[in-house]
């Protein structure tokens, strides 16, 4: 990978995902051992939150800095698209 493609929110999202594999890894053992479907989802639930928010991090993260490298400075009024496609993305 680029240097210049590594950011400061990667370690902790490398992390996230670390945690939410070891969580997979714990659903498909339940399953297998025949743990109740509530117990199961619960877990499942953990997982898809856990990935949901590293890809908002990294999304994030590529906007405040990828995308405001791109545009470089720009005016004021300019730049109001750019800051109101940020906020929006937030939603995503």
């Amino acid at each position: 990978m680029p240097a210049d493609a590594l950011h400061h929110t990667h370690p902790a999202i490398v992390k996230r995902l670390k945690r939410a594999t070891g969580h997979l890894e714990g659903v498909v053992a339940m399953l297998e051992n025949g743990r109740s479907c509530l117990d199961i989802a619960q877990q499942l639930h953990a997982v898809e939150k856990a990935v949901a928010q590293a890809k908002k991090t990294l999304i994030q993260d590529h906007l405040d800095h990828c995308l405001e490298d791109a545009v470089g400075a720009l005016p004021r009024e300019q730049r109001r698209p750019i800051d109101e496609f940020k906020e929006i993305a937030k939603y995503l």
